[in-house]
């Protein structure tokens, strides 16, 4: 399994780059985790909107969905350029049914519903979900393949259930839109501190925080992360890549 990060700002894009987006390929299929603003442009670096067999979205606030128009539109246009695609399916959840709704888009994708008391099979990926704390529905990721496991916490405060969710996971692809002297819990967010906790107590390999803040020393996030973990620690990055 190969994780290739495409986005990783939180809230916005800065400058050239692209929020949430994350590339999991494994077995040549191509799973896109999130799709936020500057998505379809960045990962055009890495593999063509076409070449997606599906899309995974965490929830809908626009710095994960902001470009699933976009992607739609991508493969749209490479059909009238004498491409033939099958229907791309859209994982997503179905409490919100306007927004899942936008996921339906004539016979360029599809809008599967996934039940996060079940795992879903895209692909050779296998996937459970938790709910996590955050002002909408979301949902955090456990993506099995290939006898490896990375952990995607989606938008969430620290809860003591990621700890078993996130259990001997390869990589944990951790949110961490505050410094440890804040507290993120309102805006449904965890912070450095909480980050490094979580990779501790659930015994990852590698905690990669991501989901930035656009302020500050980024450093610093590690810099304190490193305090409660013992591991490897990296900041997401544009096209940061790693094979489990």
């Amino acid at each position: 399994m190969k994780l290739t990060v495409i986005g990783y700002w939180g809230g916005y894009p800065k400058k050239n780059a692209a929020s949430s987006g994350y590339l999991l390929e494994h077995e040549g299929f191509h799973l896109l985790i999130d799709c936020g603003s500057g998505v379809l442009s960045k990962l055009q670096n890495v593999v063509q909107p076409e070449e997606l067999d599906a899309v995974i979205l965490s929830h809908y606030h626009p710095d994960h969905i902001a470009d699933i128009g976009v992607l739609q539109h991508a493969r749209l246009i490479q059909g009238f350029l004498g491409k033939e695609l099958p229907n791309l399916p859209v994982y997503g959840h179905s409490f919100d049914e306007h927004e899942f709704s936008k996921l339906n888009y004539k016979t360029i994708t599809k809008g599967v519903p996934y039940n996060p008391k079940d795992t879903l099979s895209a692909g050779p990926f296998k996937i459970s979900f938790l709910k996590t704390n955050h002002p909408v529905s979301c949902f955090a990721m456990r993506i099995e393949a290939g006898g490896k496991t990375l952990v995607y916490t989606g938008d969430s405060s620290f809860k003591e259930e990621f700890i078993e969710f996130s259990h001997d996971a390869e990589i944990l692809l951790c949110e961490c839109n505050f410094y440890g002297n804040q507290n993120g819990k309102s805006a449904g967010h965890m912070n450095s501190i909480e980050a490094g906790q979580l990779a501790q107590k659930a015994g990852v390999k590698q905690l990669i925080l991501t989901h930035l803040p656009h302020y500050g020393n980024l450093d610093e996030l590690i810099t304190e992360a490193s305090r409660e973990y013992s591991g490897i620690i990296k900041l997401a990055e544009e096209f940061l890549s790693i094979t489990l």
